[in-house]
């Protein structure tokens, strides 16, 4: 599915599932992004009855129950609504991995455009008159993370696929240099962000860490320009690209903590005393040392003896500094 239809599809879900009302079809045509704009053509009214019957086919075959009827006697035609009661599902139990990927698409939407979108989708039917459920409304505030501020426009650029200009510092580097990229998507791999394009000006494929993003990186240029290889799997690309022997790092962490560090780590079962034994993977043991190093006592290093002993110093070192671990 195109990524504007799938957030068009998204949006009125949204919509419908936020109002105890009938929306009609010529409202929804108005108020969520995505369809055909009322020019008063007849061309373009034929295009959005194409669009929202195929969208209405679409929800229905994937099991959304929308229903179709009439608030009241005095209304002229049909709209349309999802029962709230019929849609949601009931309590699910993740694993830790599962609810790890959760958060992570639950990141994803709140950093892209989204959420935005719907919003406006949502302030709309309100100013219509339209009695939306603000009480039991899906949360839509957007958010983007703060350690990776060129997220947003990397993860718009690729869904666009526009050519992307940005600088880019690497640590070997004085200066950021120019990058002109053709962005083929965004991906996390061990923790971190990643943009992976093909670099014009070196005429190769290229990952690019975020957080070596200097500036706000520009999209440039008519949308659609380009097509990534077909097939293409973005952590296969970055894994082939980013350097560092993988290390495999045990920890002992005690019941109840660390819960961040369990999501990206495989248990071992419990140790003698008690704790939990997890292995974690890395290809960057200093950085991992500072993470395990804020979960204080909490977490203890088994293996390698190079992590153990770069915890130990950067623990002692806090504690010369009179800061709590």
């Amino acid at each position: 599915m195109a990524a504007k239809r799938a957030e068009r599809l998204v949006n009125l879900v949204i919509a419908l599932l936020s109002t105890r009302q009938y929306v009609t079809a010529a409202r929804i045509r108005a108020i969520v992004p995505g369809y055909e704009a009322d020019d008063g053509s007849e061309r373009a009214d034929e295009a959005f009855k194409r669009m929202f019957e195929r969208d209405k086919a679409e929800l229905r075959e994937m099991g959304v129950p929308l229903e179709t009827g009439r608030t009241s006697a005095f209304d002229t035609e049909d709209g349309y609504r999802i029962a709230r009661a019929d849609y949601e599902l009931p309590e699910i139990r993740l694993t830790g991995e599962e609810a790890a990927a959760v958060g992570l698409a639950l990141r994803l939407w709140e950093s892209a455009q989204l959420a935005g979108a719907a919003h406006s989708a949502l302030v709309k039917l309100k100013a219509a008159g339209i009695d939306v459920d603000t009480s039991r409304a899906i949360p839509l505030q957007p958010r983007l993370d703060a350690g990776e501020p060129a997220f947003e426009p990397c993860y718009a650029a690729a869904r666009d696929r526009r050519l992307l200009e940005f600088g880019y510092q690497r640590p070997d580097e004085d200066v950021p240099a120019r990058r002109r990229v053709q962005p083929w998507g965004v991906v996390a791999w061990h923790g971190r962000w990643y943009l992976v394009g093909q670099d014009l000006d070196r005429a190769a494929p290229r990952v690019f860490r975020l957080s070596r993003v200097v500036g706000t990186p520009k999209a440039t240029g008519p949308a659609n320009a380009f097509e990534p290889p077909e097939g293409l799997d973005l952590a296969e690309v970055v894994a082939g690209q980013v350097t560092g022997e993988e290390q495999l790092v045990v920890v002992r962490a005690r019941p109840g903590t660390a819960i961040g560090l369990r999501r990206h780590a495989t248990p071992l079962g419990p140790a003698d005393d008690g704790d939990d034994r997890l292995q974690l993977r890395t290809t960057e043991p200093g950085r991992l040392a500072d993470q395990l190093a804020a979960y204080g006592s909490d977490v203890l290093v088994e293996a390698p003896t190079e992590v153990r002993d770069a915890v130990i110093t950067r623990l002692t070192r806090l504690a010369a500094m009179g800061v709590p671990a």
